[in-house]
């Protein structure tokens, strides 16, 4: 028989309750182990408690056995602010004047004056002057002679500007102009966007350069510098077209000359 004390962990207990049945099942092997597995847990519990609870303790014991690396002081540089003068004391002296560079003087000795009889040379006469004559003379011309100039008179521009007219100048007197200035308002009346620079938002300058010529025609126009989509063609264009300057000015004739413009290509915000 079971004894008095109903102990449901037992093993007599057990076997009593799994008798003619499936031993095999889960929970018999559940019970028959509860007690062992009961007794593993608290173990672990405790050990886990008493881990946490020393945590502390064992990193500072671990780390007191590394050794420690080399502690690096930083250096500051103090300047320290001299103390403020003693009103009590004097200024210092200033320091001295350096030496003057020694300069070799000759001195020269006093005149000594003579009598006349001593003096060995006489000054010479205003007679004596008068014949000896050392002036430039009046030299009397001949008025029939003819005068020859080897040289043509004037500046060496002048000289190419009569002798070659065709030179092209890059720099003038004075400057080609627009007629009455009005290169900009010219350009926005006639330049055209061209459409595949407005697809591709192409802006930018294209820089133009051309020969003003005497009589204020555009020839030689040519692109230093372009953007593209068509905006070189079309700055061309319009330059083409352009009326007649008023020519460059050298030694006050029109002369041929260089002239360079930007063109600017812009997309207005809609």
């Amino acid at each position: 028989m079971l004894e008095s004390k109903l102990d449901i962990l037992n093993q007599k207990w057990i076997d009593v309750v799994f008798t003619d049945r499936n031993k095999a099942y889960g929970a018999y092997e559940l019970r028959k182990e509860n007690g062992r597995n009961s007794r593993t847990a608290l173990l672990i519990g405790v050990a886990v408690f008493v881990v946490a609870i020393s945590a502390n303790t064992i990193i500072n014991a671990i780390q007191g056995f590394i050794p420690k690396g080399k502690v690096k002081v930083k250096i500051t540089n103090v300047i320290l602010t001299p103390p403020p003068p003693d009103p009590k004391k004097p200024p210092p002296p200033p320091p001295p004047d350096p030496p003057k560079p020694k300069v070799d003087q000759v001195k020269f000795p006093p005149p000594v004056v003579k009598p006349d009889n001593e003096v060995k040379e006489q000054p010479p006469t205003v007679k004596e002057l008068e014949q000896a004559d050392p002036g430039q003379k009046n030299l009397k011309g001949d008025k029939n002679a003819d005068v020859v100039i080897d040289e043509p008179v004037g500046t060496s521009d002048q000289k190419v500007t009569e002798e070659d007219p065709n030179k092209i100048f890059q720099s003038v007197e004075q400057q080609p102009t627009f007629p009455n200035d009005g290169f900009t308002k010219y350009l926005g009346k006639n330049i055209v966007y061209p459409a595949i620079a407005k697809e591709n938002g192409t802006q930018g300058k294209v820089i133009l350069q051309f020969v003003v010529e005497r009589d204020g025609s555009l020839t030689d126009i040519k692109v230093l510098r372009g953007i593209g989509d068509g905006c070189d063609e079309e700055a061309i264009r319009v330059l083409k077209k352009s009326p007649h300057w008023t020519p460059g000015i050298q030694n006050g004739r029109p002369v041929r000359c260089t002239f360079t413009v930007p063109i600017a290509f812009t997309l207005g915000t809609e």
